[in-house]
């Protein structure tokens, strides 16, 4: 008996819709990155992306607990010299709660090439956004928890 190996040709991909509100980020992103890179089927290749599609709605309503919003701070690095901007997490969830969501789950994934075509499949959007554009592709909910 030999051991299945999937090929890039022959991977099903699925759609999913995750509501991100009063959903605690981390576990929240845990879980997308998870769905991303495909462990939640039978045929995971970790050399393969064999992940599905993901589309976050009310990512600006995600949790952080604790006292995150006020001591989680993102960087950034304009290019220049002394170009070091800080952002606390609390401005950042304000501005831009996508790449609040987005950054979560590119660090639970792998730092490679092929992490990169898994985050590409993260579609994010601020808000309950109903006419969000993928009807075509038969979304189901994902419920992220045992109690959903």
């Amino acid at each position: 008996m030999r051991t299945y190996q999937a090929k890039p040709g022959e991977v099903e991909r699925r759609w999913y819709i995750v509501d991100a509100e009063n959903q605690p980020l981390g576990r929240a992103a845990s879980a997308i990155a998870s769905i991303l890179q495909g462990k939640n089927k039978p045929a995971y290749t970790p050399h393969v992306d064999v992940g599905d599609f993901v589309v976050v709605v009310n990512a600006a309503k995600a949790a952080l607990t604790g006292n995150k919003l006020d001591t989680k701070v993102y960087h950034r690095h304009t290019g220049w010299m002394g170009g070091l901007v800080s952002i606390p997490a609390r401005e950042m969830l304000k501005k831009k709660p996508e790449e609040v969501v987005r950054h979560a789950v590119k660090g639970m994934l792998p730092k490679s090439r092929l992490g990169r075509s898994m985050l590409s499949k993260l579609k994010i959007h601020a808000g309950a956004c109903p006419e969000h554009g993928y009807r075509a592709q038969k979304a189901e909910p994902l419920a992220l928890f045992k109690n959903e």
